[in-house]
């Protein structure tokens, strides 16, 4: 039986380290599975172990801390690509057989990668891993599931039970219902997507929100214009923080917070905890700004700045128990 589910999500489009806030609780040794309920390897995790980073694109984080973790049914798995990934964690000592594909996830075949770089690729920014096609044939009805090919080995048979920790894909503002349409994931990437693991809603307990102190994104999206990579102060904000892609190796485009986004996502998400990590990276450049209700606002120093976002956060979002804004990479 399952006692009770946390769950990590991304306030803004990705990329706010929802790697290394997952591993993080992981390692407190609370969660007897590490589950991922979206996406496939069209998404990258970073990971921190005893200072050394490690990198993945589908497979949980639990796995590099002793804890059995699942590949959801509301993923889509690439054979080829899930195997290079057990491969990496084998030969860095990690216990590969602790990862697990649920029998319904779907298979990304060779014709949706194909389908995605001459169609999808270009006009919209996508990393042509063929995640979009490969919900489009679940739709249709005429996907592959992994119980048909995978080795018995490497498919979850168990029944949930304990405590379990959930961690998502991509943000808020990559939903395919919530983002801004077209330029959106193929799949749900808000908390209640979680329960296709197999858990009613009423199991989530805390769900943490990340983002970061700016604002950045992959992909096409008017809203998030090209135009910003020429910008010399943004294009330094995102050299310190080495915004480069985990899966695309593509350059970030980065922007200023927008707080009354990340209001309205802590308020669609249903966080309790939000985290705001990369603060030591204003703190580089010198230059601590924000937007709210289309203005910008200056501040002198990050404690200023943090002041007036704890204060609106806390004002407009009920559900949040606490905010942490981080230093360091590795630590929540």
């Amino acid at each position: 039986m399952v006692e009770y589910v946390d769950v990590v999500c991304d306030l803004v489009y990705g990329d706010c380290g929802k790697g290394v806030v997952a591993s993080q609780l992981a390692k407190t040794g609370n969660y007897n599975l590490v589950a991922r309920w979206a996406g496939g390897n069209n998404a990258g995790h970073t990971v921190y172990v005893n200072g050394k980073k490690y990198k993945t694109h589908l497979v949980p984080s639990g796995v590099f801390f002793g804890i059995q973790s699942l590949v959801g049914p509301g993923c889509v798995l690439h054979p080829e690509s899930f195997q290079k990934e057990l491969n990496y964690l084998t030969e860095n000592g990690f216990d590969s057989s602790l990862v697990k594909v649920h029998p319904s996830c779907h298979i990304v075949l060779p014709e949706h990668i194909e389908l995605d770089k001459q169609n999808l690729a270009a006009k919209l920014g996508t990393t042509s891993k063929g995640i979009a096609y490969a919900y489009a044939s679940k739709a249709a009805r005429t996907g592959v599931l992994a119980q048909s090919v995978l080795d018995e080995k490497l498919l979850w048979r168990d029944k949930l039970a304990g405590i379990i920790l959930c961690e998502g894909a991509q943000g808020a503002w990559l939903d395919q219902d919530h983002g801004y349409y077209p330029y959106v994931t193929s799949s749900t990437t808000l908390p209640y997507g979680a329960c296709s693991i197999g858990f009613p809603p009423q199991k989530i307990k805390n769900i943490y929100g990340c983002a970061k102190a700016y604002d950045t994104r992959s992909g096409e999206d008017p809203i998030f214009p090209n135009s910003l990579l020429n910008d010399p102060l943004l294009t330094k904000l995102g050299e310190l923080g080495e915004e480069i892609g985990v899966t695309t190796g593509r350059r970030r485009k980065v922007n200023w917070l927008n707080l009354d986004r990340l209001i309205t996502a802590i308020n669609l998400t249903g966080s309790t905890e939000v985290i705001i990590r990369k603060c030591d990276i204003l703190d580089q450049l010198g230059v601590y700004r924000l937007f709210k209700m289309g203005l910008m606002y200056d501040f002198k120093t990050f404690n200023q700045m943090e002041m007036f976002l704890r204060s609106h956060v806390l004002a407009s979002c009920p559900l949040v128990k606490d905010i942490r804004c981080t230093y360091s990479p590795e630590t929540l």
